[in-house]
């Protein structure tokens, strides 16, 4: 698994988001247990307490849950899971609308350049 972190925003931050697009994507299925917290830790090469930190707000957030004898493991709840996966794909698409305001597009410009490249997308 591989973990794409970049020196522009927390570490903390990021192990979150992509923890949360592994469970939207189905790479962590609901009900899957995830590896230990030094394991994540040493797969991303980042500190074991960030891991914790992150897997901590998750958790606290719903999508994770532990058993205190089994480990950590993925919600089984699909309906949280698919309200993250639509809260993501929100945040994905206001940031995408923020980089086509500033090269200059408005909101129709966009929907057809968009329009278009799905069009092509169907062929």
């Amino acid at each position: 698994m591989s973990w794409d972190l970049k020196s522009d925003r927390p570490i903390y931050s990021q192990l979150i988001e992509q923890i949360e697009l592994k469970i939207c994507s189905g790479i962590f299925a609901p009900g899957t247990k995830l590896p230990s917290v030094r394991e994540l830790a040493q797969d991303a090469a980042v500190n074991p307490n960030t891991m914790q930190r992150a897997l901590s707000k998750l958790e606290e957030d719903g999508l994770l849950y532990t058993n205190r004898t089994s480990g950590r493991f993925v919600t089984e709840d699909v309906k949280m899971i698919q309200q993250a996966k639509h809260r993501l794909a929100q945040e994905q698409i206001s940031e995408f609308l923020e980089k086509m305001k500033s090269l200059g597009f408005d909101k129709s410009e966009t929907l057809s350049i968009v329009s278009e490249m799905l069009k092509g997308a169907k062929k």
